[in-house]
């Protein structure tokens, strides 16, 4: 069987959408009505898909300095992958409104815990409507499957390892969020503005097309190698507000072919937390 661990396209999964060892994960979401995914799940979804929410499911509880979605503890997120019906054997696609920013964070959840037969469904549920692909309502049940994994720690840095990298010309800091966030010229969501000393920028939506599909490898690798410099991807830590878009950054790197950069899962909302940590606004790094 022909295993995807980055994209997919809609015609790609309408062959297998009822093959049992394909599981479909639903990952619509949005910051300002927390409860909005569920509810046009609910309505509509691509047939067999379950839920996926990204405060209940998919991040773990705040402390106040953790960031505002820390990632889940990894027992409980066993137990969930579990629940939906994923083991080893396992092809997942995970999709959401469009372009995938949100889906991208189970992406990378199932990789940190060295699951990687899974892939991004390409424009999302926007995308499958498109196609004219059929739809149910409802919620949907999977058997039930154990799923064993272990996080490979590789994969994350911690706020003391950006600490001791951010200034390093062997490294490459990348900051994921719009560009007038990462200046600091407005900020919404985090009670601080500005990014993290020595990062660049590169607004995790540059990465897809207007209709939410990824751009081509090529454009993608020449976009990231230019951003890198001597860098090697290897070297690469991306972030963005809480640790959710920054993974849109790392699978549009694997997209290119550039393997091997780290997420920094708490992101600038931990960052900032601490006010002994650096902060700086402007286009300077």
């Amino acid at each position: 069987m022909l295993t995807f661990t980055t994209l997919l396209t809609p015609t790609e999964l309408a062959h297998p959408l009822t093959d049992s060892q394909w599981a479909i994960v639903d990952c619509r979401f949005d910051l300002a009505k927390p409860d909005w995914g569920e509810a046009h799940y609910r309505a509509s979804h691509i047939p067999g898909a379950v839920y996926a929410h990204l405060d209940r499911d998919l991040s773990g509880p705040k402390t106040g300095t953790n960031g505002r979605h820390p990632l889940p503890d990894m027992n409980q997120f066993r137990i969930r992958l579990g629940q939906w019906g994923i083991d080893s054997h396992t092809q997942v696609v995970v999709y959401d409104q469009h372009n995938g920013m949100w889906a991208s964070r189970l992406w990378w959840l199932l990789k940190y815990l060295g699951h990687e037969a899974v892939a991004v469904l390409e424009g999302g549920f926007a995308q499958w409507l498109k196609e004219n692909q059929p739809t149910q309502a409802g919620d949907e049940r999977r058997p039930p499957a154990t799923f064993v994994g272990e996080p490979r720690e590789a994969l994350r840095v911690t706020a003391a390892v950006v600490e001791q990298l951010r200034a390093n010309p062997a490294y490459r800091l990348i900051d994921s969020r719009a560009p007038e966030r990462y200046r600091g010229e407005v900020e919404s969501l985090d009670p601080v503005a500005g990014h993290i000393p020595g990062a660049v920028n590169l607004f995790h939506l540059s990465n897809v097309n207007p209709d939410g599909t990824f751009l081509a490898p090529d454009v993608l690798r020449a976009r990231f190698a230019a951003l890198l410099g001597e860098t090697p991807p290897a070297n690469a830590i991306t972030y963005c507000g809480s640790g959710v878009t920054a993974a849109h950054n790392l699978l549009a790197m694997e997209v290119a072919g550039l393997t091997g950069a780290r997420l920094y899962a708490g992101s600038w909302s931990e960052w900032c937390s601490d006010p002994a940590r650096p902060t700086a606004t402007g286009d300077s790094e």
